[in-house]
């Protein structure tokens, strides 16, 4: 499977998470992904070849395998890494929206020049509003599908590691068939590997879902009782915030052209002290 289209997307949203945030995803890039794609593709690559049983009943073989491997590690990895980072995408997407309103707002209040588009693209989102609520419930998200992905692998796989030898009596299997699975140990310690970092990652969105709500409500006491939210706050905020930049471009021309008037009253004086002079 090819990550750099995906870590393209996903690394988006780097730059508008929390610092907790940040932390999660290059957990997620440098011990789980590239774990994944540089060792555990190799170690356990075409599995059905090396596992190996004491028949040569056609059929059994590939029955036995179906039966206590029904379902690729490597996929099933690549699958849960694919769901956790999907909500992050979520995040990305509001990310978008709230810049494109930005952006006609700009051009609505006469700033849509090239510049001032370019800094819209540039700035730090505030994780607020609707975009606070999008982001949360990617939070939550992402700890569902880290516990449910660590079930599954607790139901296929009993205490996280894998059996060196099964026994299968399936049909079209004759009798009682020893099966042998190659490199457990190896096998083993890179499950426990992944899902040790998938239990970080589960302790990290927790820790960043509190600090979520800690700063939430921390930044709902110091702010007025009826403060407007979702879009209209995030559109005030920023009409007010270019409304504020052209009174104070206003103002310092009217300080300028106060300066100029003043210098010109003051040159008309001294001429005509010089005049009375004379």
């Amino acid at each position: 499977m090819k990550w750099e289209g995906f870590y393209s997307l996903v690394i988006g949203v780097n730059r508008h998470s929390t610092a907790v945030g940040r932390i999660w995803l290059s957990v997620v890039f440098i011990f789980r992904i590239m774990v994944l794609v540089v060792a555990a593709e190799s170690v356990w690559g075409d599995e059905q070849a090396s596992f190996i049983c004491n028949t040569l009943q056609p059929g059994c073989k590939n029955v036995c395998y179906d039966h206590y491997f029904p379902i690729s590690h490597i996929r099933l990895w690549a699958l849960q890494l694919i769901l956790v980072t999907t909500p992050a995408l979520l995040v990305a997407m509001h990310v978008a929206y709230q810049q494109h309103q930005e952006k006609k707002l700009l051009v609505m209040t006469g700033h849509g020049d090239a510049k001032h588009l370019e800094e819209v693209k540039k700035h730090k989102m505030r994780i607020s509003g609707s975009l606070w609520w999008t982001y949360v419930c990617s939070v939550i998200f992402r700890i569902i599908f880290e516990g449910t992905f660590m079930y599954i692998f607790y139901v296929i796989y009993p205490g996280y590691q894998m059996v060196r030898l099964v026994k299968c009596n399936d049909y079209p299997c004759p009798n009682f068939v020893d099966c042998f699975v190659s490199r457990p140990t190896e096998k083993t310690i890179f499950t426990v590997f992944m899902l040790t970092t998938s239990g970080i990652c589960i302790v990290l969105n927790i820790v960043e879902l509190v600090y979520l709500l800690v700063r939430a409500c921390a930044r709902r006491g110091h702010h007025n009782p009826n403060p407007s939210s979702g879009k209209g706050s995030f559109l005030g905020h920023k009409l007010s915030e270019y409304k504020q930049n052209e009174i104070n471009q206003l103002l310092t021309e009217q300080d300028s052209s106060l300066k100029d008037i003043l210098r010109r009253n003051s040159g008309g004086q001294e001429k005509t002290d010089r005049c009375s002079a004379c």
